[in-house]
């Protein structure tokens, strides 16, 4: 191989490999970027899972009262 079409041939394969490193790093910072945001939308969901937890403890506690502690009704 003459060495003009060697390098060439090297010219063509460096741009090649410069394409595709850059192809990857913006895959890598698409998919950095989706990471975050799904951590952050698990933060959420986790947060929203606790308070309806606590609603439905209170809601319980709520229906299963002893009946001799309410107060009597108005009535009376």
């Amino acid at each position: 191989m003459p060495a003009q079409e060697r390098e060439t041939h090297a010219d063509r394969r460096l741009t090649e490999l410069e394409t595709r490193l850059a192809f990857q790093e913006h895959a890598l910072n698409e998919l950095s970027e989706a990471l975050a945001d799904a951590r952050i939308e698990s933060a959420k969901n986790r947060e929203l899972l606790h308070r309806v937890l606590e609603d439905s403890k209170h809601l319980r506690r709520g229906l299963m009262a002893d009946p001799g502690s309410e107060p009597p009704p108005p009535h009376y």
